[in-house]
Formats: C-alpha cells, sequence, structure tokens
C-alpha cells in the first residue's frame, strides 16, 4: 500500500472538490475496504474531510454496504447527515469501491449537481485504481 500516494491523492482531490460554495461535494469519506480479507479485520478510516464519524458508526455502515441494499435504505452517519440514496433531489450520497478502498461522498442538489458530484469522485476512484493499491 502506497500510503504517501493516497494521502497526496487525497489532499489535492478534497482541496479542489469538497467544502465550500461552488464545489460539487460537501463531504466526502475514504474508507479501508476490502471484502476479501479476514471478518476479524477491522474496517477504518483512511480521509475524512467535512464529515467525523466514530468507530460505532463506521463499523455499521461497513455492515450497512454488505448488506447490499443501498438503493433501498436510508442510513444516518456522523452529526446525523443522512445517507439517502433513494431520494431523487436535494441531498444524495454517492459510495463507490476504489481498490482497496471504499469512497463515500455527500452532496446537495438536483441532477445535475449529482452528475458534478459523481465526476470529482470518478477521478479519485480513477486516480486509486490506476495506482493498484
Amino acid at each position: 500500500m502506497d500510503w504517501a500516494f493516497v494521502q497526496k491523492s487525497w489532499e489535492k482531490w478534497a482541496s479542489s472538490n469538497i467544502g465550500s460554495s461552488g464545489q460539487p461535494l460537501k463531504a466526502a469519506l475514504l474508507i479501508n475496504y476490502d471484502p476479501l480479507r479476514p471478518s476479524r479485520l477491522l474496517s477504518t478510516i483512511a480521509e475524512q474531510e467535512g464529515i467525523k464519524i466514530s468507530p460505532i458508526e463506521l463499523s455499521q455502515f461497513v455492515n450497512f454496504i454488505k448488506r447490499n441494499k443501498l438503493q433501498k435504505e436510508t442510513f444516518m452517519i456522523g452529526n446525523n447527515q443522512s445517507l439517502n440514496t433513494s431520494k431523487s433531489a436535494g441531498e444524495g450520497a454517492i459510495v463507490m469501491q476504489a481498490s482497496v478502498f471504499l469512497l463515500v461522498a455527500l452532496y446537495d442538489g438536483s441532477i445535475g449537481l449529482a452528475s458534478r458530484a459523481m465526476a470529482s469522485v470518478d477521478q479519485l476512484v480513477w486516480q486509486l485504481n490506476r495506482k493498484n493499491l
């Protein structure tokens, strides 16, 4: 695992995609997650921006992902921030696997803003997958 590459990629990506008005994302979280590893190994937070979650919430979220019901269920994470993947407008979440990571990105807005958010997420996922971490 090239942690220096992951950290540098995250910092560059986060600074231009997360946070202030005009950015495509309001928050993002990068989780160490490898579904092929032994279940006794816990997932950990590799990076986070705009959201703070506890280890318990992380464990519950990873279990939510493993159930594979992202389009049918709502999940609360962080400071009552909803990961409602069934809403058509207003807010949303993008959850994407990148190598041995899960990238969780939160955004506000309609279809146009969701497209910008997806393009932003795809950019980091491409970088991480390209490096074959």
